[in-house]
């Protein structure tokens, strides 16, 4: 797409951090909100202009993405109330941005259980700890039939720069505990992307369809099992992982366990086909062993 004015939400995250880079590589001029001044600092020195506010605040941010060409909301509130605060927010903003693209977070533990290699079309059958998005999603969309511009990316498990939940997770448990927790025997698969493939996603989407929804994976689906033992070279205790039973990790993890069990595969077809996009980064297992 054209050099555009691009409003974004979680810029100082770490999904965040990475797409201000790519916005900031193709020309595109960047307004981030920043909820402190630590995090206006911090947006500031990646060349992006902040807006001081929180995604509680509907004023700032319809007013916000009003100024800008197109919106990327990447935050979410970390609360009991976070799927209203969400849904308030995502209004403000296509409110805000009218027929200008808005692209929404949203993630692949939606689709539950995938029984083999799916894609966006697959039935829905969220865990409980990401059912809220269900209808968040749905609403986002149903802008364009009111004339908004809707677009939903719907990562996978996000990994790379030394980030993200395996390497998060995983490897400080490792550090911590001297073995890296598995859950049952690990055979389930997770669906992978780098963060920087990711990043690269967000703004290709900015030029899509409007109501075009995308699964956000770069095409490696791997077991448990094998990302646990990655992590656990990462965590310099090569070899030593902690078999859990669900009980067990759902005392440890809460609802967060009943999503780490979820066997999902997907392709990423769609994104390839329709924005041209190309993940570059193809050796999860290699990166994650080094933490």
């Amino acid at each position: 797409m054209n050099t555009v004015k691009v409003f974004i939400t979680g810029g100082t995250g770490y999904i965040g951090r990475a797409t201000i880079e790519v916005l900031r590589r193709n020309g595109h001029e960047v307004v981030a909100l920043a909820r402190s001044d630590e995090s206006a600092r911090m947006v500031s020195e990646l060349g992006v202009t902040p807006v001081r506010g929180a995604l509680t605040d509907t004023d700032v941010l319809r007013e916000a993405a009003a100024q800008a060409d197109g919106v990327i909301h990447l935050a979410m509130n970390q609360s009991e109330d976070a799927g209203a605060i969400d849904r308030a927010a995502a209004a403000a903003m296509q409110d805000g941005v009218g027929s200008g693209p808005y692209v929404h977070t949203g993630g692949a533990w939606v689709y539950g259980n995938t029984k083999g290699v799916a894609d966006e079309n697959a039935p829905l059958d969220p865990p409980q700890i990401t059912a809220w998005r269900v209808e968040n999603e749905k609403s986002v969309l149903a802008r364009a039939g009111s004339g908004g511009h809707p677009v939903v990316v719907m990562p996978g498990m996000v990994y790379g720069r030394s980030g993200g939940l395996p390497q998060l997770l995983l490897v400080d448990q490792g550090r911590t505990n001297g073995a890296v927790p598995c859950i049952g025997d690990g055979e389930n698969r997770m669906a992978l992307v780098h963060v920087e493939d990711l990043a690269e996603l967000f703004v290709r989407a900015l030029g899509a369809p409007a109501e075009s929804v995308y699964v956000g994976v770069g095409g490696q689906n791997l077991p448990f099992k094998d990302i646990a033992e990655a992590a656990s070279r990462a965590a310099g205790v090569a070899g030593e992982v902690h078999h859990l039973t669900l009980d067990e990790a759902r005392g440890m993890l809460g609802l967060l366990a009943d999503a780490l069990v979820l066997d999902q595969q997907f392709s990423g077809e769609r994104a390839r086909r329709e924005l041209g996009w190309r993940p570059v980064h193809q050796d999860a297992l290699a990166e994650l062993a080094q933490g």
